[in-house]
């Protein structure tokens, strides 16, 4: 678990295939990897991934077919910046909001501007994940844990302080950019126990005006 409050931007070293996966080398950025042992999660862009090899500076970790289908990782080059945060312990000030790691899917950046001295970011989602956006809820962006201060449909605007520019990614978004999303835990499973007995049926995605109605809830 995480609490998306990024500790460090680090850079990928390199990628090396091996089979259909990835193994992928990356730069603490002056992330003190002292307490990191293999075996132990680092979160890399929002991504949860194992360490299966942990030098003074600098760390390895397989990437499966799975998270390259399913985050922005197999996309990034040698000397690409990545947002860094070490897996929370009991000690951990949770500073953020419970984040898995666990990357849902892939959303693209819309605009950007200035809004005092903070920047307003409007991002897409996929469609299928809308539901799951509130206004004022949290999300996880690239592992950074947000407030939505919007949502239009798929669409959702987050603000960005001055000290999360210098300390994230953020700074390098542009129009079409893809980014990892992770949205609320809480909201996902509170989906999947409102189906009851219904999430063991084959087929079983979510809840839809179909089941509301049967379930007595009002649709109109």
């Amino acid at each position: 678990m995480f609490t998306g409050i990024v500790q460090a931007l680090g850079r990928i070293q390199g990628q090396e295939r091996r089979g259909d996966d990835v193994r992928l080398r990356v730069s603490g950025g002056g992330l003190s990897l002292d307490d990191v042992a293999v075996g132990d999660s680092i979160a890399v862009n929002g991504v949860c991934l194992t360490a299966v090899a942990v030098a003074a500076e600098a760390f390895e970790a397989d990437v499966s077919v799975e998270t390259l289908d399913r985050t922005s990782l197999g996309g990034l080059g040698a000397g690409s910046r990545v947002n860094l945060e070490k897996a929370l312990t009991p000690a951990t000030p949770l500073g953020g909001h419970l984040v898995s790691g666990h990357v849902d899917g892939l959303g693209t950046v819309e605009a950007c501007h200035p809004d005092g001295r903070s920047w307003r970011f409007r991002f897409r989602a996929p469609d299928r994940l809308a539901r799951y956006i509130a206004e004022k809820g949290s999300i996880c962006v690239d592992g950074v844990s947000l407030t939505v201060n919007a949502v239009d449909g798929p669409c959702f605007e987050v603000n960005i302080v001055p000290h999360t520019m210098d300390a994230t990614r953020f700074g390098e978004y542009r129009s079409g950019h893809s980014v990892n999303l992770e949205v609320d835990l809480i909201a996902r499973y509170l989906e999947r126990l409102m189906l009851g007995e219904q999430a063991a049926a084959p087929g079983a995605s979510g809840i839809t005006r179909e089941f509301l109605a049967r379930s007595g809830f009002r649709t109109d």
